[in-house]
């Protein structure tokens, strides 16, 4: 630390410490200089090469990180939406007049994202499968208990929580996905401690845990969900609630994306994507077998999983099951 300290030319006088009796820590050390890199970035006359390592990194895909591993894609915890919510534009940069390019030193979240990253895709053989999924009956139910819910627990009720307690229960009849891979072995955990994926206004990512999450029902999900995301934002997260997490969901959807590929967030073994949720013609079967054309709320569900723990068809049928409870389960005794 106090190499890092002389190497930038810290004051250590002028700088917050966090630590035990205000002592300065190696992570305040780091957040100083991430502040001034921010400060006095400076344009380039010439864009830097890319490094063969760092392309091979897809951008779509960056994930989620925690203090002490990341997580998937870049996703906001607010769930998918029916239709693509307004984008804001990200914090804009400032431009010198005649430079080809500007260069933006990494922060540290950028910096163990990225490291986290090309981990992952050295560690994992990546497999990617997608399903997709008819939202109609989950959308009655939300279209009629949106404003009790609203006015009852502060905050709206979007698809995610839907989508959570489908995947904790496909989870309990396939296990292996809820696993770490050891030392020539698969280490299946019995209890589902649910990341989340939270996107911080696009300067970071933090996929806080949600422990035990197959004992808990809708509503309880949908406060956990909101609380984690509300509190990863406004940096009150205690290291404890980022680690520890066995099945990870990244949420791109309320900007309606088709389909996302994540990146596993190790040491889990899957994580699943979901998507843009919009209105599509359907072909409806009645209850005898009768066939017609209607309207649904559609959307995909995107997994990626490590081929060293299971294989396609394990994947496919988990995601199967998944479709299958979002599809037929009566939500409303769920609220």
């Amino acid at each position: 630390m106090r190499r890092l300290i002389d190497e930038h030319g810290l004051d250590p006088a002028t700088m917050a410490g966090t630590g035990l009796g205000g002592r300065i820590t190696r992570d305040d050390v780091l957040a100083e200089i991430d502040r001034r890199a921010l400060r006095t970035a400076a344009p380039a006359t010439a864009p830097p090469p890319v490094p063969a390592s760092a392309a091979a990194v897809p951008a779509a895909s960056a994930p989620a990180v925690s203090s002490s591993s990341s997580a998937a894609a870049g996703a906001s915890a607010a769930g998918a939406s029916a239709a693509p919510r307004r984008i804001a534009a990200p914090n804009s940069l400032e431009r010198t007049p005649g430079a080809e390019s500007t260069r933006v030193p990494f922060t540290n979240i950028r910096r163990r994202t990225a490291e986290h990253m090309v981990a992952s895709k050295a560690t994992s053989p990546h497999v990617i499968t997608a399903i997709d999924v008819d939202y109609e009956g989950v959308d009655r139910v939300r279209r009629a208990a949106k404003g009790a819910f609203a006015a009852e627990e502060g905050f709206s009720l979007t698809y995610l929580p839907f989508i959570s307690r489908a995947v904790i229960d496909a989870l309990a009849d396939f296990p292996r996905l809820n696993g770490t891979v050891g030392n020539d072995e698969l280490i299946v955990h019995h209890a589902v401690h649910l990341s989340i994926a939270v996107d911080l206004d696009f300067e970071g990512l933090l996929a806080p845990v949600i422990p035990g999450a197959d004992g808990k029902r809708l509503r309880a999900i949908a406060r956990e969900i909101h609380d984690v995301a509300q509190r990863a934002r406004s940096k009150a997260l205690s290291p404890d609630e980022l680690s520890g997490g066995t099945f990870t969901i990244s949420n791109s959807g309320s900007f309606g994306t088709f389909l996302v590929a994540p990146i596993i967030n190790q040491p889990q073994v899957a994580i699943l994507s979901s998507d843009g949720i919009a209105r599509r013609p359907v072909v409806v079967r009645d209850a005898d077998g009768g066939e017609s054309i209607g309207i649904h709320s559609v959307g995909n569900l995107t997994m990626s999983w490590d081929h060293r723990a299971v294989d396609g068809a394990y994947a496919a049928a988990f995601l199967a099951r998944a479709k299958e409870i979002i599809e037929t389960r009566d939500w409303s005794a769920e609220l």
